[in-house]
């Protein structure tokens, strides 16, 4: 059974002063619709008010020119300046691009780190007033950036345009691009043409909230770990919470659990996890399942709970009661005579690696049928529904008494382990095998947690360290769609151009629906390891809905210190564990009126 403190994701709760590119974050209004200026009075039609702010930043470096020929490209530096968006007559300190007939003008521009946005332009006069064309191609590594849509490396405009050609205008400014990227690649296109650019800048599209939450250990690999979770989720918080912001743009919900768990630990309660579940609801009439995918719709169940604990809203979950208990009725109907999930009528899926193993399919659907009909009697006591409550306890006790096999599949035995299906040290020995190899960015969080209810604390941590730290060496700036150990050797890094003898460590490699250039480096669903150390190292455990009632019960491993804070609705809870000379820790905490501390110390 997947219990309740582990169900939930739990984090520090200081406000975390964050400064983020070189401006803070502050909490933005949380209004629906625009105010319109007056001449719109009387007007009727729908108006939407977007939920995110742009920002501006010029790039940080000049990563690759095509030529070091001044005859060709002048005074590239001066696109690394601070920009201020406005085209003027000065005819001073400009980039200048030329073409020949021969010879073609290209700067690749890299950003610094994974932003979700567009590109704006701004330009100069221009050869007799007319447009300028330009060929743009947007990348998340540089590679990608350098690349053309082909079905070789698997670049694609797939959900977002990321290689395109468009006319500049003369003396002006154009915006263009909605995608997930670094780098930026500006061709000029035509003989013997000319581009005079004043800035080059980033359109930078975020939610600006602040990040309550925080996370400080005596590993500083950890601590950039946790971060580039957060920054990683942040970034796909969008109108509705994405899975990628650069392909699959949209509102896959089991995507959506690890995203909401780092939410709670690091953003507390924000409007986009319920609008984003009301989505997933809305347009999945029963008995479809969201997304098509058998999991899915169990996913929203599990994320509704979580949900519901860290934030005590009941208005919200009461809302959800008839399709939610339809819903559980759908699950209870699929148990065969030999205690047997008998799901169907929907995609079998766990994840992408696990998806060619059947048996792999079913023991995982197995456990997680178990958690979500263990969730679901909780979610029905708290609606006052005791009948399905206890229809509920009925099926998980008739699916512990048939336990498949789940061979060496990590994210099979990481969901027996989880539900209670299978014992924790037996589910912790499929896990351990292998280390890292076989993880997967998605399920890598349920691993970490199943190997947590067995105790094996340091194991996870080195896990941590071993699978999701090769990917900042690599030069990640947010976690990736999936990723595997085995890609180690001889691999580039995103931030360079691919060197001679080298593999591409994002063209090269990827599977399924993500191959090549088409792998999405910016998931929310690899996020795993910022909740998972917030509720296993910095020790918080939510125990009551709204966060009322907190075990604090850190596991330290190896460090000498875990400091950090968490959100809550009632304010922000502070944690400092220190562990003494004797070994033991010390855990200091301050928390605000209306919650209750229990401290636990192994």
């Amino acid at each position: 059974m997947l219990v309740r403190n582990a169900l939930t994701r739990n984090t520090g709760s200081r406000y975390y002063s964050f400064t983020l590119l070189a401006f803070t974050f502050l909490l933005l209004a949380q209004n629906t619709y625009a105010q319109l200026p007056p001449v719109f009075a009387g007007d009727k039609r729908a108006v939407q008010k977007e939920e995110t702010v742009r920002t501006y930043l010029s790039p940080t470096k000049i990563l690759w020119q095509s030529t070091t020929d001044a005859a060709n490209i002048k005074n590239a530096a001066r696109l690394l300046k601070t920009g201020d968006g406005q085209a003027n007559l000065s005819g001073k300190d400009l980039c200048i691009l030329q073409n020949t007939a021969t010879a073609k003008a290209s700067l690749l521009l890299d950003f610094g780190r994974e932003l979700h946005g567009g590109l704006q332009l701004v330009t100069d006069q221009s050869r007799g007033g007319k447009p300028i064309r330009v060929r743009i191609r947007f990348g998340e590594s540089a590679s990608e950036a350098m690349s053309n849509i082909d079905t070789v490396k698997g670049a694609t405009n797939d959900h977002a345009m990321r290689d395109f050609e468009i006319s500049l205008p003369w003396l002006g400014k154009l915006e263009v691009g909605n995608t997930g990227f670094r780098f930026v690649r500006i061709d000029l296109l035509g003989d013997n043409a000319e581009l005079k650019l004043k800035e080059a800048r980033a359109i930078f599209i975020f939610r600006d909230i602040p990040y309550l939450g925080s996370f400080k250990s005596s590993d500083t690999l950890l601590n950039k770990i946790w971060m580039t979770g957060a920054y990683t989720v942040h970034l796909n918080m969008q109108d509705y919470l994405w899975d990628g912001i650069k392909r699959d743009r949209l509102v896959w919900v089991g995507d959506m659990h690890p995203e909401t768990s780092t939410i709670a630990a690091v953003f507390g309660n924000s409007n986009v996890v319920p609008k984003s579940l009301d989505l997933a609801r809305d347009i999945t009439p029963l008995p479809e399942y969201m997304n098509g995918m058998i999991s899915y719709s169990m996913w929203w169940l599990l994320i509704q709970h979580d949900w519901y604990m860290h934030n005590g809203d009941l208005k919200y979950l009461q809302q959800q009661k008839p399709y939610m208990i339809a819903l559980l009725n759908l699950y209870l109907k699929q148990i065969d005579d030999n205690n047997s999930e008998a799901l169907k009528d929907g995609t079998r899926f766990l994840d992408w690696p696990s998806s060619t193993d059947p048996k792999a399919i079913h023991a995982g659907l197995q456990g997680m049928l178990a958690m979500t009909l263990d969730a679901g009697a909780e979610l029905s006591t708290i609606l006052g529904d005791p009948t399905t409550a206890a229809k509920c306890k009925a099926a998980v006790a008739r699916l512990k008494k048939n336990v498949p096999d789940p061979g060496k599949s990590k994210q099979a035995a990481a969901l027996l382990g989880l539900s209670g299906l299978m014992p924790a040290d037996k589910a912790n020995a499929v896990l351990s095998a292998g280390g890292v190899h076989d993880y997967s960015t998605f399920f890598g969080y349920y691993m970490l947690m199943a190997k947590a209810k067995a105790g094996d604390y340091q194991g996870s941590i080195d896990a941590i360290k071993d699978y999701w730290g090769p990917m900042l060496s690599l030069g990640a700036t947010s976690f990736w769609e999936d990723f595997n150990i085995d890609w180690l050797p001889n691999a580039s890094r995103i931030d360079e151009l691919v060197p001679a003898g080298k593999k591409d460590i994002h063209g090269d490699y990827g599977a399924f629906c993500y191959k090549g250039f088409r792998h999405s480096l910016s998931h929310g669903w690899a996020s795993g390891p910022t909740p998972w150390l917030t509720q296993y190292v910095l020790g918080v455990n939510v125990m009551a809905p709204g966060c009322k009632v907190l075990k604090i019960e850190p596991h330290l491993g190896n460090l000498t210190y875990a400091e950090g804070t968490f959100p809550t609705p009632l304010g922000i809870v502070k944690i400092k564990n220190t562990k003494l000379a004797n070994g033991k820790v010390k855990i200091d905490v301050q928390a605000p009126k209306g919650i209750m501390i229990i401290k636990s110390v192994n």
